[in-house]
């Protein structure tokens, strides 16, 4: 596969295509992903419970994202490389600028930013230095004890409102793209409808120009409880190499997700 760059994932969303992506937190899985042909690889602070037996996010360190982060660089073959800034180490614009130096010096090729309209200023100073940003809407992990647990955001008319016009102003700053979690499906295909930027989901329905997984849910190895969003795509493949190009088929031709993943 050739290097995926930010201009081919914009290109696909102008042509209609769709793009796949999953987390990796390693050298070795990461080169699996990326032979596989899935276009993004997520380094997600999602470690902090996949990986570190953690309840929430909300304990991953920058310094753990970044041993992470050049763990994948290291044996990825050509995709795009996003990773998250872990919690409150994006508080204000300069640290927000601090934190993603460090993760791109680690090898990614664009950070992750959860919130809302409140991080335009440092969204727009990220982007005016030359850092791409994806800025994650819906439910965002991190707040989770704020947002009192794991829940469908955007269901009342006055949050998706409000959701349509953080994905504005947040691309109006300068996002170069978007990340819907567990959002209702017209909602989210109304947001991508009127992003010019990827619009990737992640229980977000199958409108969404990509879809994202955690690597370890979509081969079956969640211990816990599986979210609706999740197929477990090892059910129908005899190697983890084959349920990785089943995933990316699925999300290029639209099969997945579908209506059984998906939020009314």
């Amino acid at each position: 596969m050739s290097n995926i760059t930010l201009r081919t994932l914009t290109e696909r969303k102008e042509s209609g295509g769709k793009f796949a992506s999953l987390t990796a937190y390693d050298a070795t899985f990461a080169n699996q992903v990326s032979q596989a042909g899935i276009e993004l690889i997520l380094v997600g602070d999602s470690l902090g419970m996949v990986l570190q037996g953690h309840s929430s996010t909300v304990p991953v360190t920058l310094e753990e994202m970044a041993y992470h982060t050049r763990s994948v660089a290291r044996g990825n073959t050509g995709s795009m490389i996003m990773a998250d800034l872990p919690f409150m180490t994006y508080a204000n614009a300069d640290q927000a600028m601090a934190s993603s130096a460090e993760l791109m010096r680690a090898g990614a090729h664009i950070v992750k930013l959860e919130g809302a309209g409140w991080l335009c200023d440092s969204v727009s100073q990220l982007a005016e230095r030359g850092v791409p940003v994806c800025a994650h809407l819906g439910l965002t992990p991190q707040a989770v004890n704020k947002l009192g647990g794991y829940r469908v955001q955007g269901r009342d008319r006055e949050s998706a409102l409000a959701m349509i016009e953080d994905a504005r102003r947040l691309e109006e700053a300068g996002a170069s793209m978007l990340l819907l979690e567990c959002v209702p499906s017209l909602l989210a295909q109304e947001i991508t409808l009127n992003a010019s930027i990827p619009v990737i989901g992640i229980g977000a329905g199958p409108h969404t120009d990509a879809q994202v997984l955690v690597l370890h849910d979509m081969l079956g190895l969640n211990p816990g409880r599986t979210p609706k969003f999740v197929k477990n795509f090892m059910e129908d493949a005899s190697t983890i190499q084959e349920a990785l190009t089943h995933f990316a088929g699925a999300v290029r031709d639209g099969s997945f997700p579908s209506a059984e993943h998906s939020f009314d």
